[in-house]
């Protein structure tokens, strides 16, 4: 089992990484290093060191202004950015779709606050779990909530939302 970082790591740092494992009907989520912010290969080592039997992804949130869902499985590992426009002023989005193989969006970082965001990936990441392609398309396009609110969303539907709560909690 990897070892579990401290919640002091993060005093320097805008938002957050995580892993969430299920064990059966059981949901735990794992404070990641900060470093797995700042690169996908990172976070994808440190949900792979969890060694879980049951189901596991990464939700990295950055600055509450994007995130990415990182999901290892025996085929590959699976992505899903929530904003692709996030690519044009972010390394980590940027790393996204380039493992994605999608190009970094041609939009001026002056027009880019006009420009409403799209998800890349995929959108299927978590429907084994209880959260289904449209579901989950209807969850991003929605104006009205941030980020942080559409994980929000995506916990409470899997039903790991008081966990995360708690580790959330614990950053201050």
């Amino acid at each position: 089992m990897a070892a579990q970082t401290s919640p002091e790591r993060y005093d320097d740092t805008d938002g957050y990484a995580v892993a969430v494992t299920r064990e059966e009907t059981t949901w735990t989520v794992h404070l990641l290093d900060p470093g797995a912010l700042g690169s996908i290969a990172k976070a994808e080592q440190e949900i792979k060191a969890l060694r879980v039997t049951g189901a596991v992804f990464g939700v990295l949130n950055v600055d509450d202004e994007y995130f990415v869902v990182v999901r290892p499985g025996p085929s590959g590992t699976r992505l899903l950015l929530s904003d692709a426009t996030a690519a044009v002023f972010d390394e980590l989005a940027e790393q996204a779709l380039e493992r994605l193989n999608v190009e970094v969006p041609d939009i001026d970082p002056e027009e880019i606050e006009e420009t409403d965001p799209w998800p890349e990936g995929d959108l299927a990441i978590l429907g084994d779990l209880g959260l289904g392609e449209q579901e989950l398309s209807v969850l991003l396009a929605d104006p009205d909530l941030y980020p942080d609110e559409q994980l929000q969303v995506i916990a409470e539907r899997l039903g790991f939302d008081s966990q995360l709560g708690a580790v959330l909690d614990s950053l201050g």
